[in-house]
């Protein structure tokens, strides 16, 4: 995950390693060193087929290896219905895994971090196989000592569709860092002069509506549409095609920031979202914010946001228009946005994480 620069996975990682490191001297990172490439698969089977504890290895610098665990823990989990167990020399402590692997260290209390559960309940709108997942998710639920999620619209979902103790179930939110760049903006934009959506470019961000209500909108403002292709890209071609609609790639990060920081507005009224990053990157920045008007979305907007129903388009284009026109409302989300973004701040995401480490670490074995 820490390799995923850009993703929201990755951010989440990065900002957890982050965290960890200031509560305690002595964190580790269980890295895989990752084999090249003509590493054959065929070979990884042959392994997995080996019931057994794989064991990790100190390599300095507070990194453990355990060669090709994460590939190998996939196969693993098919093979025999299993958590994979890894064992780590010392004394036993607290894993954190920043997404749900199918992975465990042995004598360790273990977490996992499940961000959503939208490939099970929104299986049209995600690429991961949803009953292989849903495996996967059992699995872990029945071993976890916590799930750990980012907002409480996800834990819900959670403690639902699992069927989980809802105690064992903590939202410890996310942390967002963002500085403001003065990086250029790309051709043709101006600051000020155009509205934003960021994120892979899939139909759970609503693209095809949001594209529909644009055009309904009557603005003249553009339509930026910055992220990379997601799944089924080429079902988005017509609503990408709309007049006004400025499609670009994934961008360096100070660029983005500076998109981000310099738009009228960011949009983003997806259909499914675990946290939603952007709103709370752009409420940091200054910059007014659009988003769904339930979920985890709603909730991260804190009340500092202008909402609409991301299925319906006649109420879309409205806000859209209101947002693109309406001074003094964007001014007053500005406001709202900046304070709102203080709840998730790194200090507050260290918190609330030594706060769920000092309740594990003192629970009975």
């Amino acid at each position: 995950m820490l390799a995923g620069a850009g993703s929201g996975v990755g951010t989440y990682a990065a900002a957890l390693r982050d965290a960890i490191a200031t509560l305690t001297d002595a964190p580790l990172i269980l890295a895989d060193d990752a084999p090249p490439v003509r590493y054959m698969r065929q070979r990884r089977w042959a392994r997995a087929l080996w019931p057994g504890a794989r064991t990790a290895r100190t390599a300095g610098a507070g990194r453990m290896i355990a060669p090709d665990i994460f590939r190998l823990a996939q196969i693993y989990v098919d093979v025999h219905r299993r958590l994979l167990p890894v064992q780590i020399p010392g004394p036993p402590g607290i894993m954190h895994w920043t997404y749900p692997v199918p992975l465990r260290v042995e004598g360790w209390a273990n977490l996992y971090t499940v961000h959503d559960v939208i490939p099970l309940t929104h299986p049209d709108l995600s690429p991961i196989p949803a009953a292989r997942h849903r495996r996967i998710l059992d699995l872990i639920a029945a071993s976890a000592t916590r799930l750990v999620t980012v907002s409480q619209a996800a834990r819900d979902e959670i403690v639902r569709v699992l069927a989980c103790p809802a105690d064992r179930v903590v939202d410890c939110g996310e942390a967002v860092t963002v500085t403001p760049a003065d990086a250029p903006l790309p051709d043709g934009l101006v600051s000020g002069g155009y509205l934003l959506v960021v994120g892979s470019v899939e139909p759970r961000k609503n693209i095809a509506r949001l594209c529909a209500a644009y055009a309904a909108s009557g603005t003249t403002l553009p339509l930026v549409i910055v992220g990379k292709d997601g799944p089924e890209i080429a079902s988005l071609a017509a609503a990408l095609a709309t007049p006004g609609v400025v499609r670009l790639p994934y961008l360096p990060p100070a660029t983005l920031t500076a998109l981000i920081g310099q738009a009228r507005a960011l949009l983003m009224p997806s259909l499914a979202e675990g946290f939603g990053l952007p709103v709370v990157e752009a409420m940091a920045l200054g910059t007014p914010v659009l988003t769904s008007d339930h979920g985890a979305l709603a909730e991260t907007a804190g009340g500092a946001a202008l909402l609409a129903d991301p299925h319906d388009v006649s109420a879309l284009a409205a806000a859209i228009r209101r947002i693109a026109t309406d001074d003094a409302l964007c001014a007053d989300l500005a406001a709202r946005g900046t304070v709102n973004a203080h709840r998730f701040t790194p200090a507050r995401f260290g918190e609330r994480l030594d706060a769920l480490y000092r309740a594990v670490a003192s629970a009975p074995a």
